[in-house]
């Protein structure tokens, strides 16, 4: 008696990590929250460093990305995605090119043009190239909200945190 593709019958003949594959995403959060870690851990801090000093904000980036990549990994061991068979295509997923293409291209034009734009404009240009490659049709809403949110990233890093990002053209290089 042959299982039908739902069933638990199916997924047992085809092994445990048959529709596991999106492990490899926390994996490769982990590994990088693992490297951050082993920064964080040998970096030289000069004593009297006042708070919040160089080690707060990559720690928060390192409990984060465990904590995202434990998550998404018990996501997937709970809930398996196996791919599904459809007509002419084996699986479901796709490569979608052009959205590739918008956010690759996106962070390579931010990273030609930072000394020249500055910050607030090239990360703002990012942000629109980003959102234009996942789908959104609102072009003018897109680049506001990411000229707000590029500010505000300027304004935490610059008078928040005393460090100074590119600021272009616009501050006079």
């Amino acid at each position: 008696m042959s299982a039908s593709p739902g069933t638990a019958t199916a997924r047992e003949d085809q092994g445990f990590w048959h529709g596991r594959a999106g492990l490899v995403v926390p994996g490769i959060v982990a590994a990088f929250s693992t490297y951050l870690l082993v920064g964080v851990l040998t970096m030289e801090v000069p004593d009297g460093t006042d708070f919040p000093g160089p080690r707060f904000f990559p720690t928060i980036l390192i409990v984060a990305g465990y904590l995202i990549a434990l998550l998404l990994a018990v996501h997937y061991l709970r809930h398996p995605e196996p791919p599904e068979e459809t007509g002419d295509r084996p699986h479901r997923t796709f490569t979608d090119w052009q959205a590739v293409a918008w956010c690759v291209g996106g962070f390579l034009v931010f990273a030609v043009t930072i000394e020249i734009l500055g910050w607030i404009l090239a990360a703002g240009l990012l942000f629109w190239c980003v959102a234009r490659g996942i789908g959104s049709l609102r072009p003018l809403f897109d680049i506001s909200l990411a000229l707000l949110f590029s500010s505000l990233v300027y304004l935490a890093f610059s008078q928040g945190l005393g460090l100074n990002l590119p600021s272009g053209f616009l501050g006079g290089f």
